[in-house]
C-alpha cells in the first residue's frame, strides 16, 4: 500500500485537479500550473493521510478478497486451497469493494480536500464561504479530519459514499480478476507462482484497466468530496450527475481517463507486487522458524 501511495500521488494530485478543479484544460496544462503556482510540493498535497493509513486499508482490503476467496473454496468443494472459480473471485472483488468503501472513504475525502483547498474559484460565489479561495483552509491532515468531524459529523467524512461503491464494487471486479487471469497465463507450467516481473506487469495491467473503466464514476466522487472546500453544489451523486452533465457534456466524465490509466500502471503493479512479495518473505520466515 505505502509503495502504491508514494509511485501514484502526484499523478493522483493531476487527475483530481482536472476531474474537479477549473481552468486547467489538459493533462499537459495541469501539470505545468501545479508546478508554476506550487512549485514540486503541489504534488504531494494530501499525501500524508493515505500513507499514514494505506497499510491498514490495503491490509484489510485483500485480506478479505483472499479471505473469501478460500471460504468460498471450502464451501463449494470442501478444500480451501481450491483455486476458485471465476464466480467466486467476482463475489470476493464485490466484498472487497464492499469494505474498501467503508475504509477508505475518509482517507479519500481528506486527501482530495487537501488537494484542491489551493484550488482557484469564481470571484462572484466568494461570499458564499467566509474563507477566500485560493487560501488554505486546512493546515493538513489531521486539521481536515477534524475540522469535516466537527462541522459536518460522521455523515461529512463519509461525503461521496454512494459514488464510491459505484466506482470500488465493480472496479476490484476488473482489478483482481484480469491480475488473477494474467498470472495465471504468465506462469510457465510446472511452477507455483508468477515470477516478480509476471506480478510486476499483471498488476499494472489490470490497475490501467481498472482505473481506465471506472474513470467516470471517478470524476463523480471526486467533485462530490472536493465539493465544500469553499462552496456546496451538490446534493447528492445523480444531482452531481446531472449538473456536470448539462453543464459540460458527456466529455466532463472522461476527464483524468489518460491520467488515470497511466497513474494506474505504476500503482498497481508496484501495490501487487509488495503484496507478493511481502507474502513470499513471510512464509519463507514461517518455514525457516518451523521446519
Amino acid at each position: 500500500g505505502v509503495a502504491s501511495v508514494a509511485v501514484g500521488h502526484p499523478l493522483d494530485t493531476v487527475k483530481t485537479r482536472l476531474q474537479a478543479g477549473q481552468g486547467y484544460g489538459n493533462t499537459l496544462k495541469c501539470f505545468l500550473t501545479v508546478y508554476r503556482n506550487e512549485s514540486v510540493t503541489g504534488f504531494f498535497k494530501g499525501m500524508s493521510f493515505p500513507m499514514a493509513t494505506t497499510g491498514i486499508y490495503s491490509s484489510v482490503v485483500f485480506g478479505v478478497f483472499s479471505g473469501t476467496q478460500r471460504f468460498l473454496s471450502q464451501l463449494r468443494h470442501g478444500d480451501a486451497a481450491v483455486a476458485p472459480s471465476l464466480a467466486d473471485m467476482t463475489v470476493a472483488s464485490t466484498v472487497a469493494g464492499f469494505v474498501s468503501v467503508a475504509i477508505g472513504t475518509p482517507v479519500d475525502l481528506v486527501k482530495i480536500r487537501l488537494q484542491m483547498q489551493t484550488q482557484p474559484y469564481i470571484k462572484a460565489n466568494i461570499e458564499l464561504k467566509p474563507t477566500a479561495p485560493g487560501s488554505p483552509v486546512y493546515r493538513g491532515a489531521g486539521h481536515c479530519f477534524w475540522t469535516i468531524l466537527q462541522k459536518e459529523g460522521i455523515a461529512g467524512l463519509y461525503r461521496g459514499t454512494v459514488a464510491m461503491l459505484l466506482r470500488d464494487v465493480p472496479g476490484y471486479c476488473v482489478y483482481f480478476i484480469p491480475y488473477a487471469m494474467f498470472c495465471d497465463w504468465a506462469t510457465p507450467a510446472g511452477c507455483d507462482s508468477p515470477s516478480p516481473f509476471s506480478v510486476w506487469l499483471a498488476g499494472g495491467v489490470a490497475g490501467a484497466i481498472s482505473w481506465g473503466l471506472c474513470t467516470p464514476m471517478d470524476v463523480v466522487k471526486s467533485r462530490i468530496q472536493a465539493d465544500g472546500v469553499y462552496l456546496n453544489h451538490y446534493k447528492g451523486t445523480l444531482d452531481c450527475i446531472l449538473q456536470s452533465y448539462q453543464n459540460e457534456g458527456l466529455k466532463v466524465f472522461f476527464r483524468g481517463l489518460t491520467v488515470n490509466t497511466v497513474r494506474g500502471f505504476p500503482t498497481s503493479a508496484a501495490l501487487f507486487l509488495g503484496y507478493e512479495l511481502s507474502l513470499k518473505a513471510m512464509k519463507r520466515g514461517q518455514t525457516e522458524t518451523n521446519p
